[in-house]
């Protein structure tokens, strides 16, 4: 069974920074793209970050140049180094991982639990 298992959320004040960590677990035989989603209570889940297995990133503007998001390809795990937060990015916080479990399986998205990050004076 594949697991995405989040870690690293909490509660934070304005300006602060946390790391966000996401570990697939399972019997995988190769993971290619990975990111990060966020959804804020009343609103649709957007992505913030993706990264390509070969390092390559994208951001949504609201986030450049204060998130960063990382890979460990020997870990299976995807990270999320977020500075200077903000009121806004006070959200539940998913990790996707765009996997294939066998040789010849199709690639298919897995979701994490999601892990809350509140940014809150």
């Amino acid at each position: 069974q594949v697991q995405l298992v989040e870690s690293g959320g909490g509660l934070v004040q304005p300006g602060g920074s946390l790391r966000l960590s996401c570990a697939a677990s399972g019997s995988i035989f190769r993971i290619n793209a990975m990111a990060w989603y966020r959804q804020a209570p009343g609103k649709q889940r957007e992505l913030v970050a993706d990264i390509s297995s070969g390092g390559n990133t994208n951001y949504r503007d609201s986030v450049k140049g204060r998130f960063t998001i990382s890979r460990d390809n020997a870990k299976n795990t995807v990270y999320l180094q977020m500075d200077s937060l903000s009121l806004e990015d006070t959200a539940v916080y998913y990790c996707n991982a765009q996997m294939m479990l066998y040789s010849l399986s199709p690639v298919r998205g897995y979701w994490g639990q999601g892990t809350q990050v509140t940014v809150s004076s």
